[in-house]
């Protein structure tokens, strides 16, 4: 039985050297896909570069995505083909299921018996604990800390549920599996005999990893939700590389997660709170002074 890790790239170093460090142990093969064109659409050169990765280079298959899926909505403006501003988060969507799709090409080697887990890059599963050999589930979801800005400064507002996987025999698609509700149904829920993304046979892992977003420089962070899947919708804020700023120098996020999908969910501010290593997956407990940079140890 192999263990195979799938994930998305854009320009994450930061974050993949970790992942691949934190997983090395557990994992076989490590598939990576990248597009040549952002969740907004906006073109893009590929940033990922294997030989950064020297430790890892055999164990790594990466793909690239040459063009964008066909069911793009675009409206014809004389000559010109636009998107019009109510089908820009619906073409970020297939953007992304698109470039986690195109990973399946990297699954040639797994067998039917074999584990396929889906992350985004800055969502790491704890596969320290996790015996695979003794999994009875179809499916499973792994309960997350989210941590903002630096590996420790934790928002525990929510719980994250990024990680997912299950036997190649079982896989629909990498954004079905995206997709699947993280939640544990009984049996008797009929709705689950025929829905796609609710199963009786779950199994949320507790204690199932990291989720280190935005761990950019405000800058990169800034880049990255204006080209990201909310695009649209953080366009509209107005905020800037100073507000960016400002809210990492104050320790505060001003995303609620909570908010209905209809919703604004620039309205708020969070706090975040500064935790110890003890938090932290064991490669960074081990190699935090590499890190420092990127820890939050004030007081």
């Amino acid at each position: 039985m192999k263990v195979f890790d799938c994930t998305t790239y854009y320009k994450e170093d930061l974050m993949m050297e970790v992942r691949f460090n934190v997983l090395n142990k557990y994992v076989d093969k490590f598939v990576i896909s990248e597009a040549k064109y952002s969740h907004s659409g906006e073109k893009k050169k590929l940033n990922f570069n294997i030989n950064k990765f020297p430790e890892f280079k055999k164990k790594i298959i990466y793909l690239t995505v040459d063009n964008e899926p066909e069911s793009i909505i675009y409206e014809k403006n004389n000559n010109n083909f636009i998107e019009k501003e109510l089908d820009k988060r619906t073409n970020s969507v297939k953007r992304i299921d698109y470039q986690r799709n195109k990973l399946e090409e990297g699954l040639g080697e797994a067998d039917d018996n074999d584990y396929i887990l889906y992350s985004d890059n800055d969502e790491i599963p704890n596969l320290e604990k996790f015996n695979f050999k003794l999994n009875k589930n179809k499916i499973l979801i792994f309960k997350q800390k989210l941590f903002y800005y630096k590996f420790n400064l934790f928002f525990d507002r929510i719980n994250w549920y990024g990680t997912k996987g299950c036997k190649k025999k079982d896989l629909v698609s990498l954004s079905w599996l995206r997709n699947i509700k993280s939640k544990e149904y009984p049996f008797y829920r009929l709705d689950t005999i025929l829905s796609k993304n609710k199963y009786i046979s779950a199994k949320i892992i507790e204690d199932g990893g990291w989720h280190f977003s935005q761990l950019k420089t405000p800058k990169d962070i800034e880049i990255k939700l204006l080209n990201g899947e909310q695009h649209a919708e953080f366009k509209k804020t107005g905020k800037n590389l100073e507000y960016i700023s400002d809210l990492v120098k104050r320790k505060k996020i001003d995303y609620d997660h909570k908010a209905k999908s209809q919703d604004y969910k620039y309205s708020s501010e969070f706090s975040l709170k500064t935790v110890s290593l003890e938090h932290m997956p064991t490669f960074l407990k081990e190699n935090s002074k590499n890190y420092l940079e990127w820890f939050d140890f004030e007081k």
